[in-house]
């Protein structure tokens, strides 16, 4: 019986994948001009595909001659809009030309689903109107983005406070960074509020609120050796940056001496983000295998979605000195059996000097055995060599770091970690 039903599943498992490439295969025959039509114009040039009638609801302008100028240009079946339907993420592939240069590829991103950007709108007419339609550039001059211009001289906690995991707990230090660093100006370097144009005020604003990568990216930028992916600019509602190389998870099955290092460099990133010497800690919400990319040339590990950065002002914390401000934090393993689960506060960790989330955030959804990604289990270091497997060290540290069994464990299993990962990889740190 059993098997009877297996067989019936299996034919129709078939039939629907027919029938779904038979639907695909009809409307390329049906469309076969308009796609034509689609490989052949450059939409990046094209104001309406860039959403440049949103602004100042929008990301920033910055790029916008080079994307009207057609510099830069979908790949391949980037170009056909049939496709959209798979890139729920509406993450593009292009190349980006110079003249002096040559071309070069980069990613283009709308920072949200078609659906995400269209709820912006109607936050934004509800906010203004109390109804989910209407005209947004009107209503923006009623919502608290406008509330900001004029002669606000800075942007302070109390105003932007909750509106994204970026500012879920600002400093003043932090918020005058955000201005001083915004790029979408070009008066960029003062962190007055007021030297702004009011448009570019609103962009600032919208994105900190609705989607603050482009932030993070522009306040810990990868020149400074922070390990994020480089942001180029904007047009309307897209945004460009630099192209990295393949997703992480494309190297799980990769050479046992390559899946090493990369478990060393995550391992480092996570040390980075957690101490470094502008005292500002970085907590990564959201670890999985797509959010991080890996250099060709370089094979160097770098984050690319940087949605999901809470940031802590340690400065701050010591000064205020909230409840248990100096006692350690760890992270609570998470088991739930799904991919990319994570346990965390974000009241505890604006609240903490010393936290141990990023270490527990890369060995429990990255590294370890409890990692799982797309039907693949065990995590980057699984199967490895049998004297390694023997010796038992590696798997002991992972597991203390993913789900810790002493006090304090995770915090002296990543320290000890880091150092047996650049062993084996022959890293001299």
């Amino acid at each position: 019986m059993l098997r009877l039903v297996s067989l019936k599943l299996g034919r129709l498992y078939r039939y629907v994948k027919l029938a779904v490439l038979g639907s695909l295969a009809a409307a390329l025959g049906l469309n076969t001009h308009s796609l034509l039509a689609s490989l052949q114009r450059n939409e990046l040039s094209e104001r309406r595909f860039l959403q440049l009638n949103k602004c100042p609801a929008c990301w920033g302008t910055s790029w916008c001659r080079k994307f009207l100028n057609g510099q830069l240009r979908l790949e391949s079946w980037g170009r056909l809009r049939l496709f959209d339907f798979f890139n729920v993420k509406n993450v593009y592939f292009a190349r980006y030309g110079e003249p002096r240069e040559g071309s070069r590829r980069v990613v283009l991103k709308r920072l949200g689903s078609a659906q995400e950007l269209a709820d912006i709108d109607t936050k934004i007419c509800r906010r203004a109107t109390g109804r989910g339609r209407c005209d947004l550039l009107q209503a923006l001059h009623a919502t608290e983005f406008a509330s900001l211009n004029g002669d606000v001289r800075l942007l302070t906690p109390d105003a932007v406070e909750g509106w994204s995991d970026l500012v879920h707990c600002p400093s003043q230090r932090l918020l005058d960074r955000l201005v001083r660093r915004y790029a979408e100006t070009k008066d960029s370097g003062s962190f007055l509020l007021r030297n702004l144009k009011d448009s570019e005020r609103m962009q600032l604003l919208i994105t900190l609120a609705f989607n603050p990568e482009p932030l993070v990216l522009q306040s810990f930028p990868s020149d400074e050796g922070w390990p994020f992916a480089k942001y180029l600019g904007a047009c309307g509602r897209m945004v460009a940056v630099n192209y990295v190389g393949e997703e992480l998870w494309s190297y799980f099955n990769a050479p046992w001496e390559k899946r090493v290092d990369l478990a060393w460099q995550l391992m480092e990133i996570a040390e980075q983000l957690t101490n470094n010497d502008f005292e500002f800690a970085l907590y990564l919400l959201d670890v999985s295998f797509d959010n991080f990319a890996v250099g060709p040339r370089d094979g160097k590990v770098i984050i690319v979605d940087a949605e999901n950065v809470l940031v802590a002002d340690k400065r701050l914390i010591r000064q205020n000195k909230p409840e248990n401000w100096d006692v350690w934090y760890e992270s609570k393993f998470d088991d739930c059996d799904k991919e990319a689960c994570l346990s965390f506060s974000k009241e505890i960790l604006c609240a903490r000097v010393t936290v141990d989330h990023n270490y527990y955030a890369i060995c429990q959804n990255l590294l370890s055995r409890h990692a799982t990604w797309r039907g693949t289990s065990g995590g980057l270091l699984h199967d490895p060599p049998a004297e390694i497997a023997k010796d038992g060290r590696l798997e002991a540290l992972l597991d203390e770091c993913a789900n810790p069994k002493k006090r304090y464990g995770r915090f002296q299993a990543a320290k000890e970690l880091r150092e047996y990962l650049a062993q084996l990889s022959n890293n001299v740190r």
